[in-house]
């Protein structure tokens, strides 16, 4: 428009008198809406990518809406304006959190028939777990949430059997080896106590592949159910199984807070 101009970049290409700035294409991608940036950067890693014709690799850029972007031979479509989702979903059991499965199981992407937008899951909940799972079409605000440097609170019910003492209590909650680290301290506390059941709250800041599975097998314990409460501030609530709901402003806010106080305690170096 008149009067207006536009600022001059070190490398692009001039459209309508206006200079476009290449951007790196696991972002586009993520801005898309395809996935979030850390799947985009597997996909380009595993070869999967492509820009004109051309396999390309981590690091390269592309024209939003002009070069050509395949994923496994799709052409990914740049929309110019997005509406922006974020959605909590009571995940049931027997359901695998991927937008498709080779294996014909179902998908967790099956319950959100009704968003005008692809979304994709924040984390993971394995097939046999149930909870809280979050989506988006953001990719910068997914990998937020997942990066693990941001220690993010998972909040966990879990039943297991046959019993419970207080050395596996403590080494839960002071940390266990699994995958040849150790976990980091987390909150353990007795929710019920009864013969051949107990059934724990536990709270972690990590989010390492089938940890709480994992700890529970170091000290011995056979997990009868697996369910996640909360995410941060978001709560699971009164949400039945197969349901889900978008983020009220007031819950995306705070859990946005979440993000950017741990970025400014990780420049500050202060808690």
């Amino acid at each position: 428009a008149e009067g207006r101009t536009c600022p001059t970049p070190t490398a692009g290409v001039t459209i309508e008198g206006c200079i476009m700035e290449k951007i790196r294409i696991q972002k586009i991608m993520s801005d898309s809406g395809v996935c979030s940036r850390r799947k985009a950067e597997e996909y380009i890693s595993e070869g999967r990518v492509k820009v004109n014709g051309r396999p390309c690799k981590l690091g390269d850029k592309a024209l939003a809406g002009k070069d050509i972007i395949t994923l496994d031979g799709e052409k990914i479509y740049v929309a110019k304006k997005r509406q922006l989702y974020y959605i909590m979903l009571h995940k049931p059991r027997g359901y695998v959190t991927t937008m498709s499965d080779e294996l014909d199981r179902k998908c967790v992407t099956e319950l959100l028939t009704k968003v005008p937008e692809r979304v994709y899951p924040i984390g993971r909940l394995d097939k046999n777990s149930e909870g809280l799972l979050l989506f988006t079409n953001d990719g910068n605000f997914a990998n937020d949430i997942m990066h693990p440097s941001r220690h993010i609170s998972k909040t966990y019910r879990v039943t297991v059997r046959p019993d419970i003492n207080d050395e596996q209590l403590i080494k839960l909650a002071s940390g266990v080896e699994i995958d040849g680290k150790m976990t980091q301290e987390c909150s353990v506390v007795v929710l019920d106590k009864q013969p051949g059941r107990v059934v724990l709250q536990m709270t972690i800041h990590e989010g390492r592949n089938r940890q709480i599975r994992k700890m529970c097998e170091a000290v011995k314990l056979q997990i009868v159910r697996l369910k996640r409460n909360a995410v941060g501030n978001i709560k699971l609530g009164m949400l039945k199984p197969g349901e889900w709901a978008d983020l009220t402003a007031e819950e995306l806010k705070g859990l946005k807070a979440l993000v950017s106080s741990d970025k400014s305690t990780k420049r500050t170096g202060k808690k």
